[in-house]
């Protein structure tokens, strides 16, 4: 754990994360929210309020098809859309998806204050955990791997950057739509050229989940694993200052 006399903390290490704080664009994490309820909440490590809404949201989409009728209006067939929409679950998303947004953009500026405030005071920052159950450390990690690994497989590029909460909810839920999807059959009828079955066996209310997923575990995988690194400079910076004389002492000899 952090020093005591620090008022607040830039970082947190657990077993399972690495907890800090950085400055964030409120708009680029609103957007995520505006994109995927809860996504927003999650960048800023709120996991709570983050998975709350994320169940909501996969809830009340799927009762007020949604997604299908995001689908017909792209397609500009909006009769369709109006059809398909119910009304009485779709009066209840309205509330959650505005609160989303509201929320995550004010938590990213208070966010923001409290960062300011924590680099201002130097906190003190542990660098190492070790548990029965895991070990955690800071050092640099590639963002493009991190990338790299997310494309492959969502969730894979947290578990790289050791963002265990993440990188497990996002690999369950995103294995979980591309199976409901019928994304993998799909891809093989693609495949063997059979294109009209790939089309006809997509469920596209749950397709229309995974542009919002993957947009946005690239973009956390790659600005996390930037911030690591940058934390993890930081914190050897740190220790050098106290440990080690000022670069412009003179030596009696």
């Amino acid at each position: 754990m952090e020093s005591s006399q620090n008022r607040r903390s830039l970082a947190f290490l657990s077993q399972f994360t690495t907890t800090q704080l950085h400055l964030k664009n409120p708009f680029v994490v609103a957007f995520f929210s505006f994109s995927y309820p809860g996504f927003g909440q999650l960048i800023n490590h709120r996991y709570a309020k983050a998975f709350i809404l994320i169940g909501w949201e996969i809830f009340i989409n799927q009762k007020a098809n949604i997604n299908i009728g995001i689908m017909y209006s792209l397609l500009g067939q909006f009769d369709q859309a109006k059809e398909v929409l119910n009304e009485k679950w779709l009066m209840l998303y309205v509330g959650m998806y505005m609160f989303s947004i509201w929320d995550t953009y004010r938590s990213t500026v208070e966010l923001n204050k409290l960062y300011i405030l924590a680099d201002w005071e130097n906190s003190t920052i542990k660098p190492f955990v070790m548990t029965s159950w895991n070990i955690n450390y800071l050092d640099k990690r590639n963002p493009w791997v991190a990338v790299a690994w997310s494309v492959l497989v969502p969730g894979l590029g947290h578990l790289y950057i050791h963002n265990v909460i993440t990188g497990l909810f996002i690999f369950g839920y995103s294995i979980a739509i591309l199976y409901l999807s019928n994304i993998p059959e799909a891809i093989n009828f693609t495949m063997t050229g059979e294109f009209q079955k790939a089309t006809e066996i997509l469920n596209m209310q749950w397709t229309l989940y995974l542009p919002s997923i993957y947009i946005f575990i690239i973009y956390d995988a790659f600005v996390s694993a930037l911030e690591q690194n940058k934390l993890f400079e930081k914190e050897l910076a740190k220790y050098f200052q106290t440990k080690y004389k000022n670069s412009k002492f003179k030596f009696p000899v």
